[in-house]
């Protein structure tokens, strides 16, 4: 089968979005570090979106932070790939915003040489949690990639290194820049720039100084359930094309993405296509954190322990379902009082029961410890200081512990722990 690319695009078949632009003329004004199959999904089809609303060299470089293989993937194919939203009637679009992709260990220049450029406006990042190197206190100085990009600050390995090593690149021809984080983190606007500038610091105390004067760090909250691409995702998105897309993503159709409005200069027509840009960000994100992923988490560690493999039918399981809807009532909406739980909760489980998709509980039990550090802990903290109940919270850090294979002495702060060995419901 023939492969997507700008010359086999007029051949995909009639039923397939295509670009509404055209894309080889699109000059490059975002860097993306962690070009994954998130990103591909939501926030490069906002992009997408937005420059065929309004135009604007609003194309993307993205950045494979480890393996080369989604930056080859989309290299071979001039950037292009294909989105399908799953439902009861999904359809397929072809994405060309992505322009240029480039894999870090390989090619650290390129990547600051991205930043560094004039035109490139915006730098957003998908690294997962782990991937900001943060310790209880901010900036774990002792990881292993933080203490490397220290030694070899022009060959960083961390998404903090690239920053640093882009904004001393930057800081000799200026230009203002916007760096927005859409990873799960409470905070992690101000997180973000606080480890960036604790990092540039070390480097150089001029440097930071420059940061905070020329760069802004939005908060932001990101919401979309993608899917890991499977063998069946792929020949679903082959057929609808009569392609071969070795960088095809799956997603569901509901899709939200809201940012604090705080730019350091311009920015694509987000807010004409959907993007909610707010003064405060964080109602937002405390809803999806403490509903829609901690209940995921749950799903995740109890559902794999009764022998289902996808959030359908982990949803589908009376018990379980009946255990997270008590988890919401009694433990969750009094801890985010003033906020709609019950109706996020309602949306939530309605998503989640989709049966066009098959979003894997293995997918999100991973990198447990720090995703409950973020959804479920700071709940048990905060209700356990307020009297209020931890009981259902705290099955879900035993049912990860046990899908860890550890032990509650081996694992948890001392903090949970007390609130675990207590008497209180």
């Amino acid at each position: 089968m023939t492969r997507l690319s700008l010359s086999s695009l007029p051949t995909a078949r009639a039923k397939v979005r295509r670009p509404r632009y055209p894309v080889e003329s699109l000059r490059s004004g975002i860097l993306h570090l962690g070009i994954g199959a998130f990103h591909r999904a939501h926030q490069a089809v906002y992009t997408e979106d937005a420059i065929e609303e309004a135009g604007g060299d609003w194309g993307i470089v993205g950045v494979s932070m480890r393996q080369p293989t989604v930056a080859q993937n989309l290299a071979e194919q001039d950037g292009l790939y294909t989105v399908e939203h799953r439902d009861a009637d999904p359809d397929y679009r072809i994405i060309g915003c992505v322009r240029r992709a480039v894999t870090l260990p390989l090619d650290p220049e390129a990547v600051i040489g991205a930043m560094a450029d004039r035109s490139t406006h915006l730098v957003t990042l998908t690294i997962t949690e782990k991937g900001y190197c943060l310790g209880e206190d901010g900036l774990d100085w002792t990881h292993a990639d933080i203490v490397h990009d220290l030694a070899e600050p022009d060959k960083p390995r961390s998404a903090l290194g690239v920053l640093v090593a882009g904004f001393a690149r930057r800081a000799r021809s200026g230009g203002s820049l916007t760096v927005i984080s859409c990873d799960n983190l409470a905070d992690n606007g101000a997180r973000l720039a606080a480890a960036t500038l604790a990092l540039a610091e070390r480097r150089d105390p001029s440097l930071a100084r420059w940061i905070e004067q020329s760069a802004t760090f939005p908060e932001t909250m990101v919401d979309s359930i993608v899917p890991a691409t499977d063998t069946a995702s792929t020949l679903r998105a082959e057929a609808a094309l009569g392609l071969s897309d070795h960088a095809s993503v799956q997603r569901e159709r509901f899709g939200q993405w809201v940012i604090e409005d705080k730019f350091a200069g311009p920015r694509p027509a987000w807010d004409k296509v959907g993007v909610e840009i707010v003064g405060a960000v964080q109602p937002y994100r405390r809803l999806k954190l403490h509903v829609l992923n901690a209940t995921h988490s749950a799903l995740a560690y109890l559902g794999l322990a009764r022998g289902h493999d996808f959030v359908r039918q982990a949803i589908a399981d009376p018990e379980l379902a009946g255990f997270l809807d008590r988890l919401i009532a009694e433990e969750v909406a009094p801890a985010l009082d003033g906020l709609p739980v019950a109706a996020y909760w309602t949306s939530t489980r309605t998503r989640f029961a989709n049966p066009a998709v098959d979003h894997r509980l293995d997918q999100i039990a991973q990198d447990g410890p720090f995703k409950l550090a973020q959804r479920v802990f700071p709940l048990m903290v905060a209700n356990r200081r307020a009297g209020l109940p931890v009981k259902h919270l705290g099955v879900i850090v035993l049912a990860w512990l046990a899908y860890a294979h550890k032990t509650p002495e081996e694992a948890l702060p001392e903090e949970i722990q007390a609130i675990l060995r207590s008497d209180a419901p």
